[in-house]
C-alpha cells in the first residue's frame, strides 16, 4: 500500500493512497491483522480512502506500574547494599549504603523508558507506562520496558521512538560514569576479587582520562555509581542490537527496509559466535530468539522515503552502540 496522506478522525485513521498492482485489500487486512481491527476502502475524487480502526488494548491501571517501580527500588537498594558488604538481615540499619547504586540505575532505566514513552505520545502511539522488573539478581532488576499497543504510522515515528530511549539513558549514564569513576579506588589486580567486568571503548576512554597513570598490574574497584553506569551502558548496548523489537530493531527496520531481515539474522549469528568467548552472549541470544523474536511488525506507511533526520538519528545511535559495545561483559 502506498500512503499519500494520513490523518486522524475520532478513533480512526484515514489513509489516502492506493494499493500496489496485484495487491488486494484482503491481503492487506491479513498482513496487518495484528495492527488493525478493520480496514474499509472508499473512493473520493479518484483517490482511495482507507478507513482504519487500529487495535487498541485496554489500559492497565497505573497501580501495577507504581507497585513494580517501588518493588524495584527496594530490590536495587538491597543489591547495592550487599555490594557494599552489608548483610540485609543483620545490618538492616546499613541498607542506606545501597541508595547510590539504586538511584543511579533507576534513573538511567527510568529516563530511558520515559524517552520511549514521551516520543510514542508525540507520534500518537498508544504506549503503556514503564514496567520495572524487580528480580533477586546481583543488580536487583531485569530492567524495564514499555509496550506499544497501537501501530506506528511511519519510519520517522519508529526511528524516533526507538532512538529516544538509548539517547536519553546515555545522556544520564555518561556523567554518572565519570562521577562514579572519580569516586572509585585503584587496587592491585592480585588483590582484586569477584567478577571482572569487560571494558567498552567508552570505559577505556573515561579510565584513560581519570586514571592516566594506571598500570597493567592495577585495576579499578568501581564505586556503586560507576557500576550502575556500567550496567546502564550495557543495557543500552544490548537494546541497540538491530534485532526484533529491541530499540535497535526498530531503528534498523525503519532505515534498512528489505535489508532488515539479513541484518537482523546476521546480528543474531554474530551473537552466537561471540558466545564461543563468553556464555553471556548465548543467554542473550536465547532470550532474543525465544522472547523478543527476530521478526519486526510492519508499520502503516512503509514506503515513505527516508529523511535526513532519520539518517542522523541512525548514525548517532550506531555511534553509541560502538562506544558502549563490550565483547566480553563478565569474566570470572
Amino acid at each position: 500500500m502506498q500512503i499519500i496522506r494520513a490523518r486522524d478522525e475520532s478513533d480512526n485513521l484515514l489513509l489516502e493512497g492506493f494499493l500496489f498492482s496485484g495487491v488486494t485489500l484482503r491481503e492487506v487486512r491479513k498482513r496487518s491483522r495484528h495492527l488493525v481491527r478493520s480496514i474499509q476502502r472508499k473512493s473520493s475524487d479518484g483517490i482511495d480512502v482507507f478507513i482504519v480502526k487500529p487495535v487498541i488494548k485496554p489500559a492497565r491501571r497505573p497501580s501495577i506500574h507504581l507497585i513494580l517501580f517501588l518493588a524495584t527500588i527496594v530490590t536495587t537498594i538491597l543489591a547495592g547494599a550487599m555490594m557494599e558488604g552489608v548483610n540485609p538481615i543483620k545490618d538492616f540499619d546499613q541498607l542506606w549504603k545501597g541508595i547510590p547504586f539504586s538511584v543511579t540505575l533507576m534513573l538511567i532505566l527510568g529516563v530511558h523508558e520515559l524517552g520511549h514513552f514521551l516520543t510514542a505520545k508525540k507520534h500518537h502511539v498508544d504506549a503503556t507506562l514503564p514496567y520495572f522488573i524487580p528480580a533477586p539478581t546481583f543488580i536487583g532488576t531485569f530492567g524495564a520496558f514499555i509496550k506499544m499497543r497501537s501501530p506506528v504510522r511511519n519510519r520517522l515515528a519508529l526511528v524516533e521512538i526507538g532512538a529516544a530511549g538509548p539517547l536519553a539513558g546515555f545522556i544520564v549514564a555518561l556523567p554518572a560514569l565519570f562521577i562514579g569513576l572519580s569516586l572509585s579506588t585503584v587496587t592491585d589486580i592480585a588483590n582484586a576479587g569477584g567478577i571482572s567486568l569487560g571494558d567498552s571503548l567508552l570505559m577505556k576512554i573515561a579510565t584513560a582520562i581519570l586514571y592516566p597513570g594506571l598500570t597493567e598490574a592495577q585495576d579499578i574497584m568501581l564505586h556503586p555509581i560507576a557500576f550502575a553506569a556500567w550496567i546502564g551502558m550495557l543495557v543500552t548496548m544490548l537494546n541497540l542490537l538491530p534485532i526484533g523489537q529491541l530499540d535497535g530493531g526498530h531503528i534498523a527496520f525503519a532505515l534498512l527496509g528489505d535489508w532488515y531481515p539479513k541484518v537482523a539474522y546476521g546480528s543474531l549469528a554474530a551473537i552466537l559466535i561471540l558466545g564461543i568467548f563468553s556464555v553471556n552472549w548465548i543467554v542473550w541470544a536465547a532470550l532474543v530468539f525465544f522472547l523478543i523474536r527476530v521478526k519486526h511488525p510492519p508499520i502503516i506507511e512503509d514506503h515513505a522515503p527516508l529523511s535526513r533526520r532519520e539518517i542522523i538519528l541512525g548514525v548517532i545511535t550506531l555511534a553509541i552502540f560502538v562506544l558502549t559495545f563490550i565483547p566480553m561483559p563478565f569474566r570470572t
